[in-house]
């Protein structure tokens, strides 16, 4: 067996995650900074805009968010963005130094005249030399393959938590609806999007059984977003207890271990973050990030803020590659990042934009 091959498995039990997670945390951090840097450059980021394109009145309960019509969370609806807005929003993106452009909207799935629009969406914002990223709900396969002919890059859809604790968060749909669409979404050779939330109130058998359940997939996703609980007024989990921080950068960690050569999101949650605990997950494996004042509808670190941190840690934005046309099933090389002996320059857009 390679050494790529040993460390991309597809067979993790929830006892060996536990027991990752139960590592002394120098021992748990060493380990999983030692793998990031076999698959990735350790001082670059991926650095992605999201933006909601259709906001609020969604049929779904999940009960952390704030887009959910049955929640009074004093969220305004909003229809479909015009085609031409979600352009401009995508130029501005790129500007300030994005390469992947995500647009969400609150569906539980997209009716035939919304494809139609979404579909216009990507194909302009492709134009622009972006990567592109959508989640609009459960897809069907007839969906997906339209999106995929439209030319997206990406699918998002989070399965959350683990199965067990996956009730306790949302009814009005069931796990294995999350996982066909995510099937669906790979039939029609997109890549995925798929992490989770955590401090949702869930122990950590179940952080370790949402892991489980991504890294067991018969591919990895492609990028994994961790995201921290961001607790709405008027939403069930308003009141939930903060998780502790180095819980939260061991799943960090443990994510990077479990799925090497995927890109791990430092996602939702992170305007609560000190400069040293983001540092720190940068550092367990973290390398891509959600650049904007906004995720959809919740608060987001403000742009100059990033890039004033990046510049601290020495971390330059990852290049965007457009290998659409290669296989995309193809198993990344291994490959040791050595320390760098002087800096080298960044993305200069990413860093002059005030």
């Amino acid at each position: 067996m390679s050494e790529t091959a040993h460390l991309l498995r597809h067979d993790w039990n929830r006892e060996e995650v536990v027991a990752l997670f139960n590592l002394p945390f120098n021992d748990l951090i060493f380990q999983a900074h030692t793998i990031h840097r076999r698959f990735f450059n350790p001082n670059q980021v991926q650095v992605s805009t999201l933006c909601s394109i259709k906001t609020g009145s969604c049929p779904e309960d999940c009960a952390y968010c704030p887009q959910a019509s049955r929640y009074n969370t004093g969220l305004e609806r909003e229809k479909l963005m015009a085609v031409q807005k979600v352009v401009d929003e995508a130029k501005q993106a790129k500007a300030k130094g994005a390469t992947r452009f995500c647009m969400g909207a609150a569906w539980r799935s997209p009716n035939g005249r919304d494809m139609d629009i979404v579909t216009d969406m990507v194909k302009e914002v492709k134009s622009l030399g972006l990567e592109t990223c959508m989640t609009l709900g459960m897809i069907d396969k007839n969906q997906a393959k339209q999106l995929a002919d439209a030319g997206l890059d990406y699918y998002n859809h989070n399965l959350d938590t683990s199965p067990e604790y996956y009730g306790c968060i949302i009814t009005t749909r069931n796990y294995q609806d999350r996982l066909n669409t995510l099937a669906n979404v790979r039939e029609a050779g997109m890549k995925v999007c798929c992490g989770g939330i955590v401090g949702m109130g869930e122990e950590q058998k179940d952080r370790a059984g949402l892991l489980v359940e991504l890294a067991n997939l018969e591919d990895h996703p492609e990028s994994v977003p961790i995201n921290m609980l961001v607790k709405v007024a008027g939403t069930p989990l308003e009141n939930e207890e903060d998780l502790d921080p180095f819980e939260f950068i061991r799943t960090i960690a443990v994510a990077r271990i479990m799925m090497a050569a995927s890109h791990v999101r430092l996602s939702a949650g992170r305007e609560t973050m000190n400069d040293q605990m983001q540092a720190l997950a940068f550092f367990a494996g973290a390398n891509s990030i959600f650049y904007g004042e906004k995720l959809l509808t919740t608060a987001n670190p403000e742009a100059h803020s990033d890039r004033q941190l990046f510049t601290r840690l020495g971390i330059e934005p990852e290049a965007f590659v457009d290998n659409k046309s290669a296989d995309q099933k193809a198993t990344p090389a291994v490959q040791t990042f050595e320390p760098k002996t002087q800096n080298t320059p960044a993305n200069a857009a990413f860093f002059e934009v005030s």
